[in-house]
């Protein structure tokens, strides 16, 4: 998902965040404010994630939501 496009259509996706990794808090979602390098180091930081492995997450996921946004 062009990061452009996540960023104006976060507020609908965010819930799906919140759905897809629980760890995240309603504070994590507000920071990350539809920065996806933002999400990436959220991941990191609550999963113990490698950026890697993290940025995968997010590519997997953000395909799912491609055709919402």
């Amino acid at each position: 998902m062009d990061s452009n496009v996540f960023k104006g259509k976060w507020n609908q996706v965010k819930g799906d965040a919140k759905k897809q990794w629980g760890k995240l808090t309603d504070d994590d979602l507000d920071v990350i404010d539809g920065e996806k390098d933002k999400l990436v180091g959220k991941l990191q930081e609550r999963y113990g994630h490698t950026k890697d492995a993290a940025e995968a997450e997010y590519h997997s996921w953000s395909r799912k939501h491609s055709d919402d946004v």
